[in-house]
């Protein structure tokens, strides 16, 4: 599936005012190189347009069940959040029968019921690590990043593993929350651990209002894990998939507004707004 192909973003974009919270002027952290990542991590990264001011944020892109990281890296460019740079992620493990797809689980599993691939029904092993390796180790260890910076977009199966990599971080300290993350179509996995104190990280989720995977059941596990949940439901939509208008990807486009930060034009010693 070509994200791209699917909905246009660029109205939305243009036409919403993104107010980001401000922070004082610290050690900056850098933008990742190719070469920062493992040699068997497949990462392509899209750089905002604008080049005149700092890259403030970063978005982790990641597809769904039997596809490839870059049809999102040209959805990273098209969504040109500004001072935002994007980090495409190629899921690590190729399907058997597909050699240009691509999967997050650790197994394949057909689901009975619809004849296809269930990307509910499979430990996450491999995708842990690779995460691990690119949020803790590249973009936190070697770049400087802290995770409040850090936003996760994932679709299908890549919403699967975006909310779980949000259920890994300490539930309390100074970096015990991601930016933010949106699923679409792409629920809790029943293996995350359901914490003493809800995490903080805020999430969006949005499917189908028929036929989706966010189910009431898989809301309410959202609800009890997560200190911050928005549902969204599209009206009319009979099955999971990309955002297709502008209407379908405001919400998305709010919820990034709220939660995006800006280094341009800050005097020295600012106070963050929250």
């Amino acid at each position: 599936m070509n994200p791209c192909s699917r909905h246009s973003n660029q109205a939305t974009i243009d036409q919403l005012d993104i107010r980001y919270q401000l922070f004082p002027a610290m050690t900056e952290p850098r933008v990742p190189e190719a070469s920062d990542f493992p040699k068997d991590a497949v990462v392509e990264i899209v750089l905002p347009k604008d080049k005149s001011k700092p890259v403030s944020n970063i978005l982790i892109l990641l597809h769904g069940l039997g596809d490839s990281h870059a049809p999102f890296a040209a959805l990273g460019a098209q969504f040109n959040f500004p001072e935002t740079a994007c980090l495409a992620v190629r899921a690590p493990l190729v399907l058997p029968f597909n050699p240009n797809g691509y999967h997050w689980g650790d197994d394949l599993i057909f689901d009975t019921s619809t004849g296809g691939l269930d990307m509910m029904g499979s430990t996450f092993n491999a995708s842990h690590k690779l995460m691990k390796e690119i949020i803790d180790d590249v973009l936190v260890g070697k770049c400087g990043w802290k995770r409040r910076a850090i936003f996760l977009f994932g679709f299908g199966q890549g919403g699967v593993v975006a909310l779980d990599v949000a259920t890994q971080v300490p539930a309390e300290g100074p970096d015990a929350e991601f930016g933010g993350v949106v699923s679409l179509g792409g629920p809790l996995h029943h293996s995350a651990p359901s914490p003493a104190k809800k995490i903080k990280t805020p999430i969006l989720v949005m499917g189908a209002e028929k036929n989706t995977a966010i189910t009431p059941e898989a809301a309410q596990r959202l609800k009890n894990v997560f200190e911050f949940v928005e549902i969204v439901n599209w009206k009319g939509r009979k099955e999971d998939g990309m955002m297709k208008n502008a209407e379908e990807a405001m919400p998305m486009m709010r919820f990034m507004a709220r939660r995006l930060r800006s280094r341009a034009g800050i005097p020295k010693g600012a106070i963050e707004l929250s």
